[in-house]
């Protein structure tokens, strides 16, 4: 029996490195713990560092001992590993009560805090859905994780390429604070994405804000640029237009109902954006926008629009048809088009059925 195992226990002992590296990468933290107890070579691999370049952190809102554990095992990896790190996501799942979200917070602070004495590799960081402006979100504990994040993006604003705070729905003077930690060495911002849908409060004209636009003003090479309708402005167009035109590839635009979007916006100024832009693809989101006046007065015929998606999500008017918008608005964009289109928004609509949509182009049969 030993002298039959005894090949297998040699083909084991020498298998390359990269292949041992392979296997660990399948394993969990739990799995990779115990096997690297099995010899010095199988530890060594262990503490290779692309094992642990990237690292999705959920913290779960429901309570259970599982859950529980998820806030020790955080920090643990960090401590252990996060000198390796170069993207990190970080999930809040149903937070339910204000204790969750202290304890969330103080998880983060000493997360965060670690992570920039030891780390000089991480280029991504993506923490969503926060929603800072629930009543779970006690004022100290809220000012405290603001803080703590700000100070974060502050030593991290060198090397950060990618920013997303989707869904923190924070207040002007906060998004302007975090959004300007990234510039905060040079006073200029070099990140080349950022993500800031929903990242303010809802009903925040942002677009009349010249805080936001000083804010903006600080980012000079940004390529994708996601954000809400509420924040376009003559004077944010004019901003990318001077300052990122050189890089800036794609907008992501959402337009919700619940969002100004009632300004003002220039077809010059998204010209002027278009042509100092060439790269320059947009690509809008409407939630509950549905009447062709509201979007006529957004779809300017001067933006280099590549797709729009319309969501009806509950939207009810019985005097509503999508007729206008099918045959007056979108065909303007026909050469470059890509239409998404909720099924639900045809239903009482059937004499649209000659209306077909494919990619890149609208056609009517």
């Amino acid at each position: 029996m030993e002298d039959d195992s005894e090949p297998e226990q040699r083909s084991w002992a020498h298998l390359p490195d990269v292949c041992l590296r392979h296997v660990f990468h399948w394993l969990d933290d739990r799995d990779r713990s115990q096997a690297a107890l099995v010899c010095k070579k199988w530890s060594w691999a262990m503490y290779s560092g692309s094992l642990w370049r990237r690292r999705t952190i959920t913290f779960y809102g429901r309570p259970s001992r599982a859950h529980t554990l998820e806030f020790q095992s955080a920090l643990w990896y960090v401590k252990k590993f996060g000198k390796y790190l170069e993207h990190l996501e970080i999930k809040l799942s149903n937070p339910y009560n204000t204790a969750f979200t202290q304890k969330f917070q103080v998880t983060m602070r000493g997360l965060l805090s670690h992570l920039s004495k030891c780390n000089s590799r991480l280029v991504s960081l993506s923490i969503k859905y926060l929603e800072l402006d629930r009543l779970i979100w006690k004022n100290v504990v809220r000012a405290q994780f603001i803080k703590t994040l700000a100070t974060f993006l502050k030593r991290m604003s060198k090397q950060l390429d990618y920013l997303n705070l989707k869904g923190a729905r924070v207040t002007l003077e906060e998004g302007c604070e975090l959004l300007n930690s990234l510039s905060f060495l040079t006073n200029k911002g070099f990140i080349s994405e950022i993500n800031i849908e929903d990242f303010f409060s809802l009903h925040l004209p942002v677009y009349s804000s010249t805080l936001f636009h000083q804010t903006m003003s600080k980012f000079h090479s940004l390529v994708i640029l996601t954000f809400n309708y509420n924040c376009i402005s003559d004077e944010l167009l004019d901003i990318l237009q001077e300052h990122s035109a050189h890089s800036l590839c794609t907008l992501n635009i959402k337009c919700h109902i619940h969002d100004p979007h009632g300004q003002v916006v220039w077809g010059m100024s998204w010209a002027n954006l278009a042509k100092r832009a060439p790269k320059l693809k947009v690509n809008f989101f409407f939630e509950r926008v549905m009447k062709h006046d509201h979007l006529a007065r957004i779809l300017l015929v001067e933006i280099p629009v590549r797709s729009i998606s319309l969501r009806s999500c509950y939207f009810n008017d019985p005097d509503w048809t999508m007729r206008p918008t099918l045959t007056n608005l979108l065909p303007a964009y026909w050469h470059v088009l890509q239409i998404f289109l909720n099924p639900t928004l045809l239903q009482g609509n059937l004499h649209m059925r000659k209306i077909v949509c494919t990619p890149c182009l609208l056609t009517e049969l």
